[in-house]
């Protein structure tokens, strides 16, 4: 292991129970921290104050302040590809250049909202939103989580290239009402524009003489969407600079403006501002995102976790752990440094979960009591998305707060299959309520803490070239070249396809 990481690797480090003994209310105080309406708890985690210095040393090492100030001024932070990582800026903080080009885009996007309101397609009564990936993801939780009682345009978002994806999006729907959103970064993407190509065969078996006439695109690359056929002032542009799983604060943001109002995005914009604001200026010990990031470290380097679980106890935020997946995994699956060099240490865990309190009775026997170390990450609300009775959250809450606790404490008994080691960490997320404002600083929060993890692993979180090799061969098959391939796939493709010659 690196020698950079050597102060974790004490004989002996105390226990859960040892750390709470020392005193437990003075620890809880010093590991909570309280930002935007969201209550952050990593007392259940193993950090102390060696480690918490430890880690303040590797960030010091790493330049952490300064990759901080790169990151929210428009500097160039993605270095294989030369360029600025200006999510933020869709927030307002950047470049003056950057932010202000921000603005007009936003500006563009909610003047055709509005055109779209009063009536200029027509009757629209649902989105159909196309995308993969990021482009996808951030719309898709978005609108599961905030638009179950806002009563706008329904909004439905295809990703999946498997046409039964699609079948299912235009169910019951009417084409002349329907609108649809195409986004991609690059407006190349195939599975996009094989789903596109799908949804306008719909809208002209279903009567409509124009489909071209009905397509958003939400684009990076205007020129391409043009050329493909979306009339210019039905394109959405955001900036090359913003990633795809950082984009849903920008133009791939308008099934959300769509669907929820103007209003809802902004005070979800302003929400992750806030927590944009308590990263640039808070210090690391009192720095939410930051101090996540120790607890992932600790766990990633120093006791061989290679896997981290998220579980929503609240059905609104049932998509958040497939969110962060594409978020952490993609950002920080790497093998080398940011200077190309390989690495001897882990990077990126693998980012699973579910919703509380079905995943109990799926996955939590191996949370406490398989040969494991998962840490584990509970998100609650305060308050409840329903009107039922109030003993539907009591008991939610009771269990996720319940659940944390015994991964700690454990229970010893005589009888080996019952009992539980316990020393099983676990942070966790107290929300005020589901709102835009507390949703988009709790994402603003995911996506630091995993720039703050990449910093102090050196390595570039912006860049994505793994996903490419497979898509590449991918495209090899369709074009028929089974030459280069083993030969288990060539009887597979002949198995399912029938030769290819």
């Amino acid at each position: 292991m690196d020698g950079d990481w050597q102060f974790l690797n004490e004989d002996e480090r105390p226990t859960l129970k040892a750390l709470f003994d020392r005193g437990a209310e003075a620890r809880v105080a010093a590991l909570t921290i309280e930002q935007a309406g969201i209550r952050f708890d990593w007392s259940k985690t193993h950090l102390d104050e060696a480690l918490i210095a430890g880690f303040e040393a590797r960030a010091e090492a790493m330049g952490l302040a300064d990759m901080r100030q790169k990151l929210l001024s428009g500097a160039i932070v993605n270095p294989t590809e030369g360029r600025a990582a200006e999510h933020t800026a869709e927030r307002g903080s950047g470049s003056p250049e950057a932010v202000e080009l921000a603005r007009t885009f936003h500006q563009r996007m909610r003047a055709l909202v509005e055109v779209i309101e009063a009536g200029a397609f027509g009757e629209i009564e649902t989105l159909i939103h196309i995308g993969i990936g990021g482009s996808a993801l951030g719309p898709k939780l978005l609108i599961d989580a905030l638009d179950r009682d806002a009563g706008g345009i329904a909004v439905r978002v295809v990703s999946n290239v498997d046409g039964a994806a699609m079948a299912e999006a235009v169910q019951g729907l009417d084409p002349k009402t329907t609108l649809l959103a195409a986004a991609s970064k690059t407006f190349t993407t195939a599975e996009t524009l094989l789903n596109l190509e799908s949804a306008m065969q719909w809208m002209r078996g279903g009567g409509v003489d124009d489909p071209y006439g009905r397509v958003v695109a939400l684009t990076a690359n205007p020129d391409k969407a043009l050329e493909w056929g979306v009339d210019e002032t039905r394109i959405l542009p955001f900036s090359e600079s913003v990633g795809g799983r950082y984009s849903l604060w920008s133009s791939i943001g308008f099934p959300a403006v769509l669907g929820l109002g103007w209003a809802a995005y902004e005070e979800m914009l302003e929400g992750a501002a806030q927590m944009d604001r308590h990263f640039a200026h808070a210090n690391w010990r009192d720095n939410a995102p930051v101090m996540a990031a120790f607890a992932d470290l600790y766990y990633t380097q120093g006791r061989g976790a290679q896997t981290r679980a998220v579980f929503a106890y609240d059905e609104r935020l049932r998509l958040l752990p497939s969110y962060l997946q594409q978020l952490e995994m993609e950002s920080n699956g790497k093998s080398v440094t940011s200077t190309g060099e390989a690495l001897d240490y882990p990077t990126a865990p693998i980012t699973w979960g579910g919703v509380g309190t079905d995943a109990q009775h799926a996955v939590f026997q191996l949370l406490h009591q398989g040969t494991m170390l998962v840490p584990v990450e509970f998100i609650a609300a305060r308050e409840p998305g329903h009107d039922f009775d109030d003993a539907h959250h009591e008991a939610l809450l009771a269990n996720c707060f319940a659940q944390g606790a015994a991964l700690m404490a454990g229970k010893r008994t005589d009888d080996p299959a019952r009992s539980y080691p316990g020393d099983r960490p676990s942070t966790t997320l107290l929300i005020e309520d589901v709102t835009p404002a507390i949703l988009g600083a709790m994402l603003a929060f995911y996506e630091h803490r995993t720039f703050v993890n990449a910093v102090l692993l050196g390595i570039n979180p912006f860049d994505q070239f793994g996903v490419e090799l497979g898509k590449d061969m991918a495209r090899s098959i369709e074009e028929g070249g089974m030459d280069d391939f083993d030969a288990s796939t060539k009887a597979l493709m002949e198995a399912a396809l029938g030769d290819p010659a």
